[in-house]
């Protein structure tokens, strides 16, 4: 393929370096004569040490040097929130599509760009503890978004304060406890579209110096498609005691139970045209993806003189019977500790922040493959162990050299160990054998936030992100035999340059960022039933604008001092991603992300619990399906109504009704390396028709 050379650039290092110092400049002249005024703290002390209220997780988020994004669950309480999409979508620089079920595609500044499943390039925590497995890998299925607080994403290099310093960085999802808990009691029903029903139910105590809460929802589904049944169990909870003023453990519960049938991919022309139906290996298999997955963490935290130390425990079970090319069958232990420092202090009448910690995690999974027999074990193709330890440490430091401005530097350093058994004792392959990688780095952070008032930031920084390839990366099945295949790990350098804040009646988070990767790890489907194989591409660029804006355009809308208000919100994601100068694929876009993407809302809410709104998302023009870009989905357009009331007693009522012209779009992309040469291009997801929900939540 011939190379082409790119002109032009969209945030080129020269320009954000640039604005940068402009900004800096403009700063440092105006903390000269701005002062942040002095917090003053009234009242007793936070009932809890080891977890925060939603206001308080939002005032600490902001002091973060970069990009980041808040969700209060409160901001999606009056819909049907089944998936992370519900809780996520309106989060600048994150892009989540629904797949079928719970399953989606997750990507943040091109995290996962091609995987066409679970996760990749994301560190997922719930209370700040890891969910993902000990090699990197995970998904979505027991974070219930019923059962959350709230939700802090931390883009790219920003996730260093817990540990992250992967390319898309870490969402947090935090549950509530007694003391944060809208009510002692509540309770919810919800039903809908595609035979959906759900339930769910929430209790919280507090008695002396022990509190405890409880989540437990039940979701069932028959599916927009044929073949995407799913049954959903999840259980969340956590107990709390403090022991002083001064020392308080929580311990957090789960368990998690799915069945989830799988609908498959289907070509293009389906796609569009007979989106409800499955693929034919779907059925001929009875393609499915069962889990049971049980965890139990700890967090004690300890409040010094100075600072506080949190000390996290924790271990997670999970089985997966995965019937799909061929029949998974996997077993395995996630296990860690991780200590964590963070304090406030006064060097030479500067403020400073710090956070020090380290993290000791491992994993083992037994897996095992068998032929897919209808859905059952037939012969054993594969006798595996996949073992996974990891020994890190980071620290990130702000120090507020100016009044309004602070200097902030950090680095990671981790070893990562990936082991790999192949037990043999098969007919196929009766060879005993046993490799390992090793993976080690150091990832700096540095970065300057301006502060002029308690609601505004501005911020730039550069960071040294490194992914590990997990176990999905490194075993790679070729016609029926699956064996270790050596990759590097990624690494990239990210210049970013933001501002986020509130001014009267505007809200608004835009960050520009710019990121030069080395060896990024891509995948690409081999055959629409076999899971993508895993490559390091040469050289790619990732840039683009994360922004979103919230403006109340008209107050009091009925009369003077009715409290009514009409808002309008947007978000736009420009994901520009290319190869660079590939012996292959030249500048070519990677596949997997569209380069626009764009929602709108309009709102209107009264102080008598009603509230309306309208959405639509836009995609100008779809991802491209392959590198070779070769062949693209064509964009689209979706709208959606919600409505609800609040009522005073504890009850609350809502509709929300999506995708009101039956728009048939693809949603989802298994992507390829060439369209033109693979022997089937059944690689896309369709996204869902016309549906309505509605639901009931009764607090008391």
């Amino acid at each position: 393929m011939t190379t082409h050379q790119r002109r032009g650039g969209l945030c080129t290092p020269v320009a954000l370096i640039t604005a940068g110092v402009l900004l800096l400049f403009a700063a440092s002249a105006y903390a000269q004569s701005t002062t942040l005024p002095a917090v003053v703290v009234q009242g007793k002390s936070d009932p809890s040490l080891t977890t925060k209220s939603v206001a308080g997780q939002k005032r600490t988020l902001d002091q973060t040097v970069g990009s980041v994004g808040f969700v209060d669950a409160d901001d999606y309480k009056d819909t049907y929130a089944f998936t992370l999409r519900d809780v996520l979508k309106n989060v600048p620089g994150v892009f989540v599509q629904n797949r079928y079920g719970q399953e989606l595609r997750l990507s943040i500044r091109g995290s996962g760009i091609a995987r066409g499943y679970h996760t990749r390039g994301l560190e997922i925590l719930q209370d700040g503890i890891p969910t993902n497995l000990a090699d990197g890998s995970g998904d979505y299925y027991q974070i219930d978004p019923l059962a959350l607080q709230s939700a802090e994403v931390y883009k790219g290099g920003n996730g260093l304060a817990y540990g992250s310093s992967s390319l898309g960085g870490a969402i947090d999802f935090l549950t509530p406890t007694a003391y944060t808990a809208d009510a002692p009691n509540i309770v919810r029903l919800e039903g809908g579209s595609y035979g959906t029903v759900r339930g769910s139910a929430q209790f919280s105590r507090v008695v002396g110096p022990l509190d405890f809460i409880g989540t437990f929802s039940v979701n069932h589904a028959d599916g927009y498609r044929d073949h995407e049944r799913g049954q959903y169990e999840q259980f969340n909870a956590n107990v709390g005691y403090r022991f002083s003023p001064d020392v308080e453990t929580r311990f957090y519960l789960g368990a998690y139970i799915v069945d989830q049938k799988l609908p498959g991919t289907l070509s293009l022309s389906d796609a569009l045209n007979n989106p409800t139906k499955a693929s034919a290996s779907a059925l001929a298999g009875d393609q499915a993806r069962n889990t049971r997955t049980e965890r139990i963490a700890n967090r004690t935290t300890v409040k010094l003189d100075v600072g506080q130390l949190d000390f996290d425990t924790w271990a997670i079970h999970k089985s997966l019977y995965h019937p799909i090319f061929q029949a998974i069958d996997q077993d395995g232990w996630t296990y860690g500790f991780a200590p964590r420092y963070t304090a406030t202090l006064n060097l030479g009448g500067m403020r400073n922040d710090v956070i020090a910690g380290a993290r000791f995690f491992g994993g083992n999974t037994q897996a095992r493959q068998y032929i897919n027999v209808s859905g059952n074990e037939g012969a054993k193709t594969l006798d595996s162990t996949q073992s996974a330890y990891n020994y890190e440490a980071y620290v990130e430091d702000r120090l507020f050299f100016l009044p309004t401005v602070a200097l902030m530097t950090g680095f990671k350093a981790l070893r990562d160990v990936r082991k790999y058994v192949d037990h043999g004792g098969l007919a196929a392959d009766p060879t005993y054998k046993s490799t390992s990688e090793t993976f080690s780095g150091v990832n700096p952070k540095l970065g300057l936030m301006w502060q002029p008032n308690r609601e505004i930031q501005a911020y730039i920084d550069i960071t040294r992100s490194q992914d590990v390839p997990d176990f999905s990366d490194l075993t790679q099945t070729f016609s029926t035999t699956t064996r270790f295949t050596p990759l590097s790990s990624q690494h990239a350098w990210t210049l970013e340059l933001g501002t986020r804040g509130t001014r009267d009646r505007l809200s608004w988070d835009v960050t520009a960022y710019r990121s030069l990767v080395r060896d990024q790890l891509l995948q690409y489907t081999t055959n629409p039933d076999v899971p993508a194989s895993t490559f390091n591409a040469n050289k790619t660029v990732l840039q683009g604008i994360e922004a979103g804006v919230s403006v109340d355009v008209w107050r009091d809308v009925t009369r003077v001092g009715a409290g009514d208000k009409i808002t309008l919100s947007g978000l736009w994601n420009l994901s520009d991603f290319r190869f660079k100068d590939d012996p292959q694929y030249g500048n070519n876009r990677i596949a997997g992300v569209p380069v626009n993407v764009l929602r709108a809302a309009l709102g209107y809410s009264r102080p008598n619990g009603f509230h309306i709104s309208a959405s639509v998302d836009w995609v100008p023009a779809g991802a491209w399906a392959d590198d070779a870009n070769t062949l693209r989905v064509p964009g689209y357009t979706l709208l959606g109504v919600q409505a609800g009331m609040d009522f005073k007693n504890g009850l609350s009522v809502f509709v929300d009704a999506r995708n009101l012209t039956n728009k048939r779009y693809v949603s989802d992309i298994s992507t390829v390396a060439d369209a033109r040469t693979v022997s089937s291009t059944a690689i896309f997801y369709p996204g869902e028709g016309r549906s309505v929900f509605a639901g009931m939540r009764y607090a008391f």
